[in-house]
This record gives C-alpha cells, sequence and structure tokens, in this order.
C-alpha cells in the first residue's frame, strides 16, 4: 500500500530524518521531517493552469503548531487551535522568504504549502524543521522550483558558533550575557537567500563569521534532500516560460522615453504620478491584442527594472538624486505628545514614524502561551501600517503578516539595550504608527522606538538605529549597494537587507536575496557600509535627546522590595485577604512573585510608602535594642501585652513600666494607649520582653541611665 522513503544522517547533535510515501499521498509533495523528536509535516499542491489575468505569483505558506504536538491542551473556551499566534505567522514569513524568489520566473500558478507541527520535543525549535520539510515537499512536487533549500539556526557563545542550540538556550536571551546571537540562515547549495536575526552588539565580522557558518552547515542537508527527490521525485510539472520579448520591444519602444523622464523626478509622489501617466500612454500605443496579453504587467515591470537598475549601476545616481551610500535628510523629535509616557516622530526622506512609549506594571505583562510552555514578556512593540502612509485606500484596523514581522525586526533590534527587569521593574509598550512611508518604515520604527523609550526616561544601554541596504548586481558581475533604498529600489532590487544596531555592534539583521550571486564580498561590503550609514543616523538622532530623559508625571511608579520566599504566604495570606487589604488601604498596586520580589506601583509615592511599610510590617523582624511605637492591647496584673511591631505583641512587665513599684499596671496603662517601648530581648520560650521605663515617653528617644537606675 504504501511506497516509503526514508533519508537519515546524523546534524549536529540530533539525527534528521526525512520521509515520504506514507502520509498525504494526494498532495503533490509531502515530507515529514524529524529533527530530535520534533517532527513536522509539510504538504505542497500547486495549480496546474494560471488563472486569467493572473498578473503575480500566489504563493501562500502557512506553519501550523498543534497543542497536541508538545501533549498539551489548547486555552481559551473552545479548546482548539484558532488564529495563527505570533510564533506561527513570523515562520510562516520565514519560510516563505527564501523559496519565494526560487520558483521559476514567469511561475504564476497558485502554491500552497502548509507545515503542521506534529511532536514537539521542548528541546529542537520546529521553525528550522518546517522550512527543511517544505523545501523537500517543494523539490518532491514536480513544481518549477529551483531548489532545494536549507536552513539551520546558529547560536555564539564564547567567540564560538553554535549550530542548532536548544529551546533553552535561545529563549530570553537579554538574561544569558554569555549568548550573544540568535541567526536563523536559509540558502541553496551555491548562495545565501534569508537571514534573520537577534543581536547583541556583535560586529560586522561576527556577524558574516555567522552566517558563512550557517551556510556550511546546511550543505549536508541540501545533499539528503537531493538524495531524497532522486528516488521519490515526481516528473517535473511541463512549464515553459511565456516569451514575450515581442511584447517588451513594444511596451519599451512606446514609452521608455516617458518612464525615463517620470524615474528622474525626486519627488515620491509626483514621480508615482508620472509613472501611471506613462504607462497609460504606453497602453494607447498598443494593440488590442497586446492589452489582451496576460505579460503585459510582466514586460511594464522589466522596463521600470531596466530604467531604475541601469542608470545606477552605470552612473551611481538614485531616482531620488542621491549617489550610492547617502542618508535621506532626518528630522529626529521628542516629547510631541503631552499625555503620553514617551513619544518621538522620526523623518527619514519621506518616510515617517510617530512611535510612542506606555510604561506599565507587572500586570501588564504579555502571557504567551507557547508549545514550550508559557511565559511572560515584559517588552512588546507593535508596528500599524495605515492605509494613508503611501497615499492609498484600503482595508484598516487588520493586522496582517508584514505588520507582525516588521514590528517583530523592530523588536529584536531594540530589546538587546533594554535595562534588567531588576533595575528597571517596567512593562515597556512600544506603539510605532507609520504615517509616511517610502522604504523602510521597520527601521524608522527601530530609530524612532529608541527615542520614545529615551524620552520616557527608559534607561537604554545605547541608543539604536536601523538602515535598510539594498543591491542590485548585473549579469556581468557589476554590482551597486544602495544605503537606505526607496520603496521602488526595494520592489526592484536584487536584496533588501536590514541592519540595526548600536555604535559598538549589531543587535538586528534581516537580509532577503532574491537572486543567486551574492558573494560573501558583496554582504562583507553591505554591512561595512551599512555601519556607515547607521553611525550617521545615530548622529542625527543625538541631536534630539537633549530634552529627553525626563520620567513622565503620568507614568506610575514602581519601587521594588524583597521578601523572604518563606513570608511569601504572609503578605498573600489565605485566598489574598492581606494583599488585597494592602492594595484597598494604600491604593498602590502591588505584586509579588515566586522569587519573593514585590513590584509596588502607583503615580503616588505616598501609596507605594503605605504599602511598602505593610509589606514591611508583616516580613520584617524586630530587633533587639529598637525603639518601637506600639499600643496597649491587654492588660493582666504581671503587665501589660503591647502590640509594637506590625501584628507581633510583646509583654511589658510591671517591673518595666516606669521606675517606681505599681500597686497595677491599670494604674498607670488603659487599653489602646499608645506607648514607646524597647526591646529588651527574648526569653528562653523565644517570648518578646519590651521595657517602657528605658523610653522617654514624650519624645521616643532613650532615657538617660540615671533616670532608670534604681
Amino acid at each position: 500500500m504504501f511506497n516509503v522513503t526514508t533519508k537519515s544522517m546524523q546534524w549536529g547533535e540530533e539525527t534528521l530524518t526525512l520521509e515520504t510515501g506514507k502520509v498525504a499521498r494526494q498532495a503533490d509533495g509531502s515530507v515529514i521531517a524529524t529533527y530530535g523528536e520534533t517532527s513536522v509535516m509539510a504538504n505542497v499542491t500547486f495549480a496546474k493552469e494560471q488563472k486569467p489575468g493572473q498578473d503575480f505569483f500566489p504563493l501562500t505558506v502557512h506553519y501550523n503548531e498543534k497543542y497536541y504536538a508538545a501533549g498539551k491542551v489548547p486555552g481559551g473556551f473552545f479548546k482548539r487551535e484558532a488564529r495563527p499566534t505570533e510564533k506561527e505567522t513570523l515562520t510562516s514569513r520565514l519560510i516563505d522568504r527564501p523559496i519565494r524568489p526560487l520558483f521559476v520566473p514567469g511561475f504564476k500558478n497558485e502554491v500552497l504549502v502548509i507545515c503542521t507541527v506534529l511532536s514537539h520535543d521542548l528541546v529542537n525549535d520546529p521553525d528550522v524543521v518546517a522550512m527543511i520539510a517544505a523545501s523537500a515537499a517543494l523539490t518532491l512536487s514536480g513544481a518549477p522550483f529551483m531548489g532545494p533549500i536549507a536552513g539551520c539556526r546558529v547560536g555564539y557563545v564564547d567567540g564560538e558558533y553554535v549550530l542548532n542550540p536548544e529551546i533553552d538556550d535561545m529563549h530570553d536571551l537579554r538574561n544569558k550575557p554569555d549568548q550573544r546571537l540568535d541567526l536563523v540562515v536559509a540558502g541553496t547549495k551555491d548562495a545565501v537567500m534569508m537571514v534573520e536575526s537577534e543581536a547583541y552588539e556583535l560586529s560586522e565580522t561576527e556577524m558574516l563569521g555567522a552566517v558563512n557558518f550557517a551556510h556550511e552547515q546546511i550543505q549536508p542537508v541540501i545533499d539528503l534532500i537531493i538524495d531524497l527527490a532522486e528516488e521519490a521525485a515526481k516528473d517535473p510539472f511541463d512549464f515553459q516560460p511565456a516569451d514575450y520579448s515581442d511584447l517588451y520591444a513594444a511596451v519599451k519602444a512606446a514609452g521608455e522615453e516617458k518612464m525615463r523622464a517620470a524615474f528622474a523626478i525626486t519627488d515620491k509622489q509626483e514621480r508615482t504620478t508620472a509613472i501611471s501617466e506613462a504607462r497609460a500612454a504606453i497602453q494607447a500605443a498598443l494593440t488590442e491584442a497586446q492589452l489582451a496579453d496576460e505579460n503585459l504587467g510582466s514586460a511594464f515591470k522589466k522596463l521600470e527594472s531596466s530604467i531604475l537598475r541601469g542608470d545606477v549601476v552605470k552612473t551611481g545616481k538614485r531616482i531620488d538624486g542621491r549617489d550610492t551610500s547617502t542618508v535621506r535628510p532626518i528630522v529626529a523629535e521628542t516629547g510631541l505628545l503631552p499625555r503620553t509616557h514617551g513619544s518621538a516622530l522620526f523623518t527619514r526622506g519621506e518616510t515617517q514614524g510617530l512611535v510612542v512609549t506606555t510604561l506599565g506594571t507587572g500586570d501588564d505583562e504579555q502571557m504567551i502561551d507557547a508549545l514550550q510552555g508559557t511565559y511572560r514578556s515584559n517588552f512588546m512593540l507593535h508596528y500599524n501600517f495605515p492605509p494613508y502612509s503611501v497615499g492609498e485606500v484600503g482595508r484598516f484596523g487588520f493586522t496582517g503578516r508584514r505588520e507582525i514581522g516588521h514590528g517583530k525586526l523592530a523588536w529584536r533590534a531594540l530589546q538587546a539595550v533594554l535595562p534588567a527587569a531588576t533595575d528597571f521593574p517596567y512593562t515597556v509598550r512600544v506603539v510605532s504608527e507609520i504615517t509616511e512611508s517610502n522604504g523602510s518604515s521597520s527601521m524608522a520604527s527601530v530609530c524612532g522606538g529608541s527615542l520614545s523609550m529615551m524620552d520616557a526616561g527608559v534607561p537604554l544601554k545605547a541608543p539604536v538605529a536601523g538602515v535598510a541596504m539594498g543591491l542590485i548586481l548585473e549579469e556581468d558581475g557589476s554590482y551597486a549597494i544602495l544605503t537606505d533604498i526607496l520603496g521602488d529600489e526595494d520592489h526592484l532590487g536584487d536584496m533588501d537587507f536590514k541592519v540595526a544596531g548600536t555604535e559598538k555592534g549589531i543587535t538586528s539583521l534581516q537580509m532577503d536575496i532574491k537572486v543567486a550571486g551574492i558573494t560573501s564580498e558583496i554582504m562583507s561590503k553591505a554591512l561595512d557600509q551599512a555601519k556607515e550609514g547607521r553611525l550617521h543616523i545615530l548622529g542625527e538622532m543625538n541631536k534630539a535627546l537633549s530634552g529627553a530623559g525626563e520620567f513622565s508625571v503620568h507614568a506610575p511608579r514602581i519601587e521594588t522590595m524583597q521578601v523572604p520566599t518563606d513570608k511569601i504566604r504572609e503578605v498573600i495570606g489565605s485566598g489574598g485577604k492581606v494583599i488585597r487589604e494592602i492594595v484597598e488601604v494604600s491604593g498602590a498596586k502591588v505584586d509579588i512573585n515566586d522569587d519573593g520580589i514585590v513590584k509596588i506601583a502607583s503615580p503616588n509615592q505616598e501609596s507605594i510608602q503605605k504599602a511598602y511599610d505593610m509589606i514591611h510590617s508583616i516580613v520584617a523582624e524586630p530587633e533587639e535594642g529598637q525603639i518601637y511605637k506600639g499600643k496597649v492591647v491587654k492588660i493582666v496584673d504581671f503587665g501589660a501585652f503591647v502590640n509594637f511591631f506590625g501584628k507581633r505583641d510583646g509583654l511589658v512587665h510591671v517591673s518595666q513600666i516606669e521606675n517606681r513599684r505599681l500597686n497595677h499596671p491599670s494604674d498607670v496603662l488603659k487599653e489602646g494607649q499608645e506607648v514607646w517601648v524597647k526591646l529588651l530581648g527574648f526569653d528562653d520560650r523565644g517570648k518578646v520582653r519590651l521595657s517602657m521605663k528605658v523610653v522617654d515617653q514624650e519624645t521616643g528617644e532613650e532615657a538617660a541611665k540615671e533616670e532608670t537606675a534604681e
């Protein structure tokens, strides 16, 4: 019944196995990849005909995590997997980006890739396993895919690169100073296709070394996929790219001059209008048959690409008039919004981000329910890209994959410089509202986010800036590296290369390559040129920081205190009774964790102090020799019991009340009376011994010795 093909190899610390032929046999390609005990099934299907009028490549990648894979039941009311989590969305993009450029040019049939996590050992991250499974399934499917690709994760510890580090080693890197890198690289036999990273101020040399290390480590995986395909691949799909050379010649003859003049306009809106007019003029010159040709869109794109790309490589001059290494003019401002905790407006050319920081308490932390367990995050960055930012109408209110991806890129860049939670016990939420866009709004979010947090008084280790780089690589090997790319340069170029970091080093790198032939030399030059751009941007940002750093009066104040872990139960009380009373009486928010760290938050310093004193009275121990103010709670024949420290009572023996003989303590004391007492010590049974006569009852100071002597 089954025609199973299996290939295995030792890869790093685990065994990698690829299997096909047993499951999902009606899909065009199906592979289950297993690494350790993490298994991901990838299924590929593609339409055998192109939809009429289709002028783009409709590739969709879905990465699905099933809770059963880790032996968990989903949370929530419905108890089933629902909308994609952030991790699922980011992994879908991670797989999409390296495979999309590898389909044969001109192929526009719909392709669907679905990756499902079937088993998770809580050690090996399924994202890289899913990427390998998807590549293998595509290679077997017969689709015109110029792969295979493979991917891996790289860590960096003590100057050594580590292949596929365990999940626990890569989680919460801020608290793991030895682990300085979380890098995912995908590539073919000959070229790197995609890079995604979170770094802790690595140098350009260290980062390039990690990319090269990863490319070396994926080579045996590519060979394994090829071995599998030699036995189990389907016949190649009969696809011949359309020859539209005659149509392109007609389009070029009708409007090259008009299109070139349009691209010479430096203002984006005017240029966009002129390009539309040039397109309309070209269409007016074409025949009905040419207008009906489904390759017309490709012919237009080829003309635009040849104009933009050729001129840059030949002349070094770009469509907005800049040379290849100049950053557009920058204006950075802070403190724009009066009631927010921190705000910044970062404008670079025609790209602008309004970025706002909000400081919250421990109650505001984000709880994340992941396959490997539930954890909390005290730093969030949300990126919004409304249609008006590019002068268009469109759907508003839905958070798309692109917004999630760009937000995570900025998050990675900034979280490396955040203070430790013990030093700054706040939850930080940064929201980037992109108000204008013409290239690299994610890097504007990084710059604006850094400024906004510093405006809110967040003690960052260093400011962070980001810059987007581009590449134009011609067939003859000539190329141009572009700093601070425009939207058109990103769309028509060969590489999108985003680098963020401090003056000291890189904190995030994201790279998408659309063509083969990107050498280590080109990447090295791009990183060096990006560093120059980043340092320039940091210099411009510093001009806006003179008035920054004031802690907003509208932000909550948070103080922390440490209590012994054996006292946590006393602070909380039965059913939370005690901590609720503290909150009600003081008016402050109180949060205590399992390590005994208590966070007290309120805009009012008096509320914080009141809560602090109440907690301190519960957990602190009275000190021998100290003087306390207490209240008489009970009078007996041999003395008086005084509540002097929180809920702790002690006995003042009748002989310790005054420097004279008393018939009965009630001669001078009554219940409810406030008195000053000194803790003399503890008797053999641990009972407290207090004295009033050694303390001046008027001042609360210790009385002179001659006055207390008998």
